[in-house]
């Protein structure tokens, strides 16, 4: 008799037509208002509006702001720390593209 074993895995897929509040995001994430703030100061997340009241984020933004909030607990890196971070994976991520595109074209 061989047994089988199964993992669950689950995920959800947030549509770039989803538009967050700062306090949807900053309960999705779990990281405080105040903190979400400092990342849009410092470019780490860029919503749409022109007050923290009106900002909306999207579903990128959402991805983001849960990067931001693993090295802000994690590495506890300070603010722009994180900005710095963030930039770098947005670089890698954009190298292993280009070369994939290379590989196969």
């Amino acid at each position: 008799m061989t047994q089988t074993k199964i993992t669950w895995i689950e995920g959800s897929l947030v549509e770039e037509e989803v538009h967050m509040s700062i306090v949807e995001i900053s309960q999705a994430t779990r990281a405080p208002e105040d903190l979400i703030m400092s990342w849009v100061t410092e470019g780490v997340l860029s919503p749409t509006g022109s007050s923290p009241e009106d900002w909306r984020f999207s579903g990128d933004s959402l991805k983001r702001a849960k990067t931001a909030a693993h090295l802000t607990h994690d590495l506890e890196l300070n603010v722009p720390g994180v900005a710095l971070a963030i930039d770098l994976l947005d670089e890698i991520a954009r190298l292993r593209n280009q070369l994939r595109r290379e590989n196969l074209g």
